[in-house]
């Protein structure tokens, strides 16, 4: 079953700050949770006591608990996006870009924000690979990120003008995946690899290594 999205009604009067807060307290409490227990794990009762309100402010402030869903990613996804093209658009100003220039916008921003943004963008890290990974939110993905990617992948595909857009998407989707892993399995990393988090900056550069070495081998 695939869940449709439906962007959130506006309110016809400005909410307060007090109620403002109590979203944001809300809406933080359900990210960590369904980044964590995923949708089918979590109930707005759990959000609720996360969040340290009664379970009826949930409902007054998302719906139900697929409105609240869905209202958790879309919120920073333009956030996100806006930092991608602003990144690739400062750069084409300053000269032709190449592949590694364009996954490096694309990779660059979210990495930042995971590493200086709080942990909350850790959990939406976690909540953006759960959503890529069940197809019962494709509409989700859709509104919220595909836009974004397709900017990207048409970039790469006019590097390659004779390669197959299918196998550029399929490049691009894997470097997705390259970046999901490398801000929520980095402990992996060290445990396999050692040297703890000073080393991270460099991980990021292996990262963006990793995803421009694929795409070339895909181009043939």
């Amino acid at each position: 079953m695939e869940f449709e999205f439906t962007p959130e009604k506006q309110r016809l009067r400005a909410p307060s700050l007090r109620s403002l807060e109590t979203r944001a307290k809300i809406l933080d409490a359900a990210e960590r949770l369904f980044a964590e227990r995923g949708f089918d794990g979590t109930s707005m009762r759990d959000i609720a006591a996360e969040a340290e309100v009664r379970v009826g402010l949930v409902s007054h402030h998302a719906g139900n608990k697929a409105a609240l869903f869905h209202v958790v990613v879309a919120r920073r996804a333009d956030t996100l996006a806006q930092r991608r093209i602003e990144a690739l658009e400062a750069r084409k100003v300053q000269g032709p870009v190449d592949l590694r220039a364009v996954l490096d916008c694309f990779l660059t921003p979210y990495l930042e924000l995971a590493r200086d943004g709080g942990p909350q963008w850790m959990a939406y890290a976690r909540l953006v690979a759960y959503v890529s990974a069940d197809a019962r939110w494709r509409s989700l993905a859709m509104v919220c990120f595909d836009p974004t990617a397709q900017r990207f992948v048409d970039e790469i595909a006019s590097l390659y003008p004779r390669a197959s857009k299918r196998r550029i998407a399929a490049g691009f989707v894997y470097s997705v995946a390259g970046l999901l892993a490398q801000i929520t399995s980095g402990w992996r990393v060290e445990a396999l690899g050692g040297e703890g988090p000073r080393m991270r900056v460099a991980d990021d550069r292996v990262l963006l290594d990793f995803c421009v070495a694929g795409i070339e081998a895909s181009m043939g």
